[in-house]
């Protein structure tokens, strides 16, 4: 899904008015889907009663904030709405709701100027577990004034363990350039309606967004079109078009047989986490070929995997005569995967160059099978499979010969560049994942968060890619999918663990509910 600018959405929503759904019904539909996004969130924290504070502008983000408030009611949530504006200053499709939040006994509470919210000590209010952020939209231009950037300081001081959620953008964030010019709200997670917008990815948008839901409110599709040749978003409906409906009389041979290629004396977790992942992807069969010493210790953390131990050198990594007697069975696989914790000593490159060679169906590099070989290389693209490399900054330097400030400054020219000699699909992993090919547009993924920011998560990520395409879906769908899931499970997990506990594993056991909620089986 492409971004949009904040006079291009403008334009999109009054085609969409004028071509008969009116702006009343806009506004409900996006109010609702915050709802419906606080209710999950709220239900993956375990909050018993949740406390939710909205706090409304006198725009059309405000309105938005009155229906959320009013769908919360219906939850049973426990809802507090505080006003930045006169309540008489409300004033079209927002006052509508705004009476309609009034009819189910909810008065919201107003601080018309910054020295109201100076000296709000928040009353009898709970602490509460989410604020909905629904001060200023896309058409704020310069920094916050008055109430609105005195709200923000208030929310920040007051509540800074409650999660944020933001309506279609954190408030004081321009939506073209992505500046955070005076005060803008930091959000958990912003619920954007219709299409994300440019500043998400610019400027200090990164770092605001959180974890980014795109909201279907009802444009019409013709509206929202891409013209093929732009930056755009990974989105949940468009990777749950990917899992189709499996057939009652389906077997585990039909949905492929990922065979993953890593592991070292005193790395068997890695290969194991990437296998876990795999299982966990919806990949018919996984077998995985490590170090005989290791075979066992893997077959154990892996139940569902089938491990065969290979030749392995002095140094406890895979010798190249592990794939001695495999090249007649690799017909048997749909997707490999070399690299985790297989340690670039030994002869690692030697069997990454071979399996590039001989190889006809996708392999994923990872890790140390990127470390090994250098984008002078022509093997990845002298070669007769589809390649998905998933380098995080610091091996994409290697490979490029850039420093890492480099490839960070320019992370989405880099990994296109890469994509382009290599012919591969770049997954340049990090704040924002960048997926290239050689041709047609680039993706960026803004799920996840910094709890992430810890040993295993590419290990999971890497298993995911392999088991997708496995099951013969497109190596760039695929990649672009895998990654969207990976970045959702941890949020998933963040929610019931914390960031600062949240670990592979989590990641790994939340990957069930995120499929089941793409697939709906």
């Amino acid at each position: 899904m492409r971004f949009v600018g904040s006079s291009e959405m403008r334009e999109i929503d009054k085609r969409t008015i004028e071509s008969g759904i009116p702006g009343v019904t806009l506004m409900e539909t996006a109010g609702t889907a915050v709802a419906r996004f606080v209710r999950e969130i709220a239900t993956c924290r375990n909050a018993m009663n949740p406390v939710v504070l909205l706090v409304a502008g006198n725009g059309n983000n405000g309105g938005d904030a009155f229906v959320a408030a009013r769908v919360l009611l219906d939850y049973e949530f426990r809802v507090h709405v505080l006003c930045t504006c006169p309540l008489d200053r409300v004033s079209g499709d927002a006052l509508t709701h705004l009476e309609r939040l009034r009819s189910r006994g909810i008065e919201p509470g107003s601080l018309c100027s910054s020295e109201d919210w100076d000296g709000y000590t928040g009353g009898d209010l709970p602490e509460p577990d989410i604020v909905v952020d629904g001060i200023l939209g896309t058409g704020v231009e310069g920094p916050a004034r008055g109430a609105a950037a005195s709200a923000m300081r208030f929310l920040k001081r007051r509540y800074p363990r409650s999660l944020v959620v933001a309506i279609d953008l954190p408030s004081g964030l321009n939506a073209d350039t992505g500046e955070a010019a005076g005060e803008t709200v930091t959000a958990d997670f912003t619920v954007t309606m219709g299409l994300p917008k440019k500043g998400f990815i610019a400027g200090d948008g990164p770092g605001r967004v959180g974890s980014v839901e795109v909201a279907d409110i009802g444009i019409p599709g013709e509206f929202t079109v891409s013209s093929g040749n732009e930056l755009e978003l990974v989105i949940s409906s468009e990777v749950s078009q990917l899992f189709k409906r499996r057939r009652i009389d389906s077997h585990k041979g039909v949905y492929g047989h990922a065979l993953l290629i890593g592991g070292a004396r005193g790395y068997s977790g890695a290969i194991a986490m990437a296998a876990q992942a795999a299982v966990r992807s919806g990949a018919g069969l996984v077998s995985a070929l490590v170090p005989e010493r290791i075979a066992g210790t893997v077959a154990v953390l892996c139940q569902e995997a089938m491990v065969h131990g290979g030749a392995e050198s002095r140094t406890g990594s895979l010798s190249s005569a592990c794939l001695a007697g495999w090249s007649d069975r690799m017909e048997q696989f749909d997707s490999i995967l070399i690299g985790p914790g297989m340690t670039p000593a030994g002869d690692t490159r030697r069997i990454v160059l071979d399996m590039l060679r001989s190889s006809t169906i996708p392999v994923v590099l990872d890790a140390d099978a990127i470390n090994v070989i250098k984008c002078a290389d022509i093997s990845i693209k002298a070669g007769q499979c589809p390649v998905v490399m998933t380098p995080h900054p610091g091996e994409l330097a290697r490979f490029l010969g850039r420093s890492v400030e480099e490839v960070q400054h320019d992370r989405v020219g880099t990994c296109r560049e890469a994509a382009e000699r290599t012919g591969a699909v770049v997954v340049l992993k990090g704040s924002g994942t960048v997926i290239a090919r050689s041709e047609g547009p680039v993706c960026i993924n803004l799920t996840g968060n910094a709890g992430m920011a810890c040993g295993g998560m590419g290990d999971v990520l890497a298993g995911l890619i392999a088991g997708c395409l496995a099951q013969g879906i497109d190596p760039f769908q695929g990649a672009s999918a895998a990654v969207y899931i990976h970045g959702r499970a941890g949020d998933r997990a963040a929610l019931g663990t914390g960031q600062l506990a949240l670990s592979a594993g989590d990641v790994i056991r939340s990957l069930c509910s995120v499929l089941r909620d793409l697939a709906a089986r």
